[in-house]
């Protein structure tokens, strides 16, 4: 890991979920790891998301959804990232998402997916080996 410089991560809640549990044992064992990370709250745009992500200067973005609107929130991020030029930030998703929705995320650009009953010690591990440092 980057001793100068802290993972700066933003976990964010796109779209109407109102489940947090979650993205929040995620932050935790991230700050526990050794990052920082930036918590977004409830009910996120997509718009939101980005904007945070720019304002906090932050090298990922981890997003938790339950509700199944995954398919429109994840790809509609990725598309505002590379409209501001932004594609040094590692995104990765989380929550309930079908087998069968994993290949488009990924072709979208969302870099890993983890389902319920990840251990956070494997999100942790995939942060540090797939980071886009700047």
């Amino acid at each position: 890991m980057d001793k100068e410089k802290k993972i700066r991560v933003l976990a964010a809640k796109p779209g109407l979920d109102g489940h947090d549990r979650g993205v929040k044992v995620l932050a935790s064992a991230l700050m526990d790891a050794g990052m920082e990370v930036i918590y977004t709250g409830l009910r996120q745009t997509p718009a939101q998301i980005v904007e945070a992500a720019v304002q906090e200067d932050v090298d990922v973005i981890a997003m938790s959804i339950l509700s199944g609107a995954h398919d429109y929130h994840f790809p509609k991020v990725m598309e505002l990232l590379k409209e501001r030029g932004i594609e040094d930030v590692l995104v990765i998703g989380g929550g309930i998402i079908p087998d069968e929705d994993v290949p488009a995320l990924k072709e979208c650009g969302i870099a890993g997916i983890f389902g319920p009953g990840t251990n956070t010690e494997e999100v942790v591990t995939y942060i540090r080996e797939n980071l886009k440092r700047r």
